[in-house]
């Protein structure tokens, strides 16, 4: 029954009072379950925190906590989180800044608003793993003293903070201007030339896969240089030279960079790996020289990407709808485009052009409506989601289309009870359509019973408000745990039901004690 009663402590319609007495019974799973409901009164969590400490964390982030609930002593990793949320007590980042507890510190330089003395203590603070939290997170002037840190790894947390100064980031990059790094992760650990086994067992290991350091500090150098490429405040001209370079992740993160010259877009296109060039379609700075090129790239992932430009020339988009799996969401560029370009493109004799036009929510009534009884059905479906679209319309896709439309006319927002059960008399067994239907907040009862036939719809339908009470207590005890624990969750369950597994849980309780 664990998994009924999780799905009941998720009920939005459980009574306060059930909420106090499931609180007084919860074992572990419960709790963590209880913690996350949204009506959880301050009352209820402070008895939450009290019977299982473990939920305090999760309870602080969701502002269910104050300060004064709390003893740090007692309590650290729950008064960390009130930290992280800016709402700690008066002394508590100074009395962790002091923690033995390396974690501890490590949590607390992650904290944004920190007095000016318990930064300098967690810069200076002899364990790096402390000092990179900080540098991750903390202000542009501590990034630039930490970019001096002998550790490789506090300096690659520096190249990953957006609040670097560009500068320092550019000095990160060449290593120009900075004393020399000399220490990192692998040679504070192994004898150098050392590199790690990607296949190694030791189970106190944690080194990743593949470092290794020969004096030099290779690795941990290379992941600075592509946290460094990443950084949006990284100045273009100091990266241009990775095109080139012999690191597939190097030249990877630097397509998806904004103003570089077009020369060093051009040379990525020809990149050997396909997912060098995909990130590269879809950048959006790139020149339409290189975004015609890729359109006709043999890597069907490389045009999806182009698809998702938001500058892709409309006849390039329409070509790679006809090319590539673009599916059937909507598009950036269409998105973006004007209504005299809508017009054009729902019109157009190509199909793929008026599929395009027809994923935009937006559309004139006149122009939807006329795309709705398109001859082909890929436009339809493009379309069938509109909200606005007339019962009439909706069920004429349905006799023109059949099967390859129902399970995007199913997922319309009006699509009326009475059209969502004739859908479910259209379809057969283990199609999307019930799936759709289930989760449809005009589903009727009648309709959301013919989806219990479909495996995957059924747990949704045990969700759904709408199902007959009689049978959501039915599938309380159903085999897939999923549909029993959807249907506890269901605000529809009879109180009295509610009620029945909550004394049922204290019984076993009082019993087992």
């Amino acid at each position: 029954m664990n998994h009924v009663l999780s799905g009941l402590a998720a009920n939005t319609a459980l009574p306060s009072e059930l909420v106090d007495r499931l609180i007084a019974v919860a074992d572990a799973d419960l709790a963590g379950d209880l913690a996350g409901r949204e009506d959880l009164s301050h009352a209820q969590a402070v008895a939450l925190l009290a019977r299982y400490p473990e939920t305090g964390v999760g309870l602080a982030y969701a502002g269910k906590l104050t300060a004064s609930d709390i003893d740090p002593v007692a309590r650290p990793d729950t008064a960390l989180a009130l930290l992280d949320e800016g709402a700690g007590g008066p002394g508590w980042a100074r009395l962790f800044a002091a923690d033995p507890v390396v974690e501890r510190r490590e949590k607390l330089a992650a904290c944004p608003g920190l007095p000016a003395d318990v930064v300098e203590t967690l810069a200076a603070d002899t364990n790096p793993d402390v000092v990179k939290e900080l540098a991750l997170w903390t202000t542009p002037e501590t990034a630039a003293r930490l970019a001096e840190h002998p550790h490789a790894e506090v300096r690659r947390a520096v190249a990953v903070n957006v609040a670097t100064p560009p500068d320092v980031l550019a000095a990160l990059i060449s290593g120009e201007g900075l004393p020399p790094v000399t220490h990192c992760s692998v040679c504070e650990r192994e004898a150098i030339p050392f590199t790690h086994d990607p296949e190694c067992s030791r189970p106190d290991c944690d080194l990743p896969a593949g470092a290794f350091c020969e004096g030099s500090h290779e690795s941990v150098v290379h992941d600075l240089w592509v946290a460094a490429l990443a950084n949006p405040a990284t100045p273009a001209d100091a990266v241009v030279r990775f095109a080139g370079h012999p690191s597939m992740l190097v030249r990877w993160t630097l397509a998806a960079r904004p103003a570089l010259p077009p020369r060093v877009y051009r040379q990525l296109a020809a990149d050997p790996i396909p997912g060098v060039r995909s990130d590269l379609a879809e950048n959006p700075a790139i020149g339409e020289d290189v975004m015609r090129a890729l359109a006709g790239d043999p890597d069907p992932q490389v045009r999806q990407g182009l698809a998702r430009n938001p500058r892709v020339p409309l006849d390039v988009l329409t070509g790679l709808a006809r090319t590539a799996k673009v599916g059937v969401t909507l598009l950036p560029r269409i998105a973006d485009a004007t209504p005299a370009e809508i017009r054009e493109l729902a019109g157009s004799k190509d199909p793929a052009a008026r599929m395009l036009a027809a994923r935009r929510h937006d559309l004139p009534p006149g122009i939807r409506d006329a795309l709705a009884q398109d001859p082909d059905a890929k436009v339809v479906k493009s379309v069938a989601t509109h909200p606005g679209l007339s019962e009439g319309l909706l069920r004429a896709m349905v006799e023109r289309h059949g099967v390859r439309v129902l399970a995007r006319v199913a997922a319309n927002p009006e699509a009326s009870p009475a059209l969502l059960e004739h859908l479910t008399r259209q379809a057969r067994p283990s199609q999307k359509v019930f799936r759709a239907i289930a989760r449809h907040r005009n589903a009727s009862g009648e309709a959301l019973l013919r989806c219990l036939g479909d495996r995957e719809a059924k747990a949704w339908a045990a969700a759904h408000p709408a199902l007959p009470p009689r049978v959501i207590v039915e599938l309380l005890s159903d085999a897939d745990r999923r549909v029993g624990e959807a249907a506890a969750a269901n605000p529809s369950l009879p109180s009295a039901v509610m009620e029945e597994l909550v004394v049922g849980t204290g019984r076993q309780v009082v019993r087992a004690d």
